[in-house]
């Protein structure tokens, strides 16, 4: 995805409180061999790419006044109880480095396993995303995990989930359970 940014000179709160009621919100790119540059992007548009769950894994093409770099989002904030993205943080990519990032877990066929069509029991998830490290080149969008096998009773471990090529679990327990089938009492 493209980002269109463009450079801030103006720095502190009373600055970013007009850049915010023009409409935009600030932040910073930081990381690589060059020095954090402070940006200012459109804020309707960075709003609503941040609710779609790709943005927040995702390589983007960030364009600063013509110069395009590689980054990803590493952190951003919004307003306590208005719909507004106070500030975000991009960090460069290296396409020769790993990083590490936290992707969204994405449970498939659970509707269909053994232990719902025929043990009536509900699958429970108990974690939603995991840390992994990469190429960005190998970055995945989410993880799918088949539950298609689970039956009644059984849990689904960290160690179960088929992770793509090039992509390794970052410091998690491989006995961490991500998924439970049980029976309704």
């Amino acid at each position: 995805m493209k980002i269109t940014a463009f450079a801030r000179t103006e720095q502190g709160t009373g600055a970013s409180r007009r850049l915010r009621n023009a409409g935009m919100t600030p932040g910073i790119v930081y990381g690589g061999s060059k020095e954090p540059a402070n940006i200012k992007l459109d804020h309707n548009s960075l709003y609503h790419a941040l609710n779609r769950e790709s943005f927040h894994t995702t390589i983007h093409e960030l364009e600063i006044d013509g110069a395009i770099e590689q980054v990803m989002l590493r952190d951003f904030q919004m307003h306590a109880y208005k719909q507004l993205v106070m500030h975000i943080d991009f960090q460069r990519v290296d396409p020769t480095q790993k990083i590490v990032i936290r992707v969204p877990l994405h449970f498939a066929n659970a509707d269909v396993s053994p232990a719902v069509k025929q043990g009536g029991s509900s699958v429970h998830y108990t974690i939603n995303a995991i840390d992994i490290e990469c190429l960005p080149k190998d970055l995945p969008e989410f993880i799918t995990v088949d539950l298609s096998g689970i039956k009644s009773s059984q849990m689904v471990y960290l160690s179960d989930v088929v992770l793509p090529e090039g992509v390794t679990v970052v410091a998690g327990d491989k006995k961490q359970a991500i998924a439970s089938a049980t029976k309704a009492k």
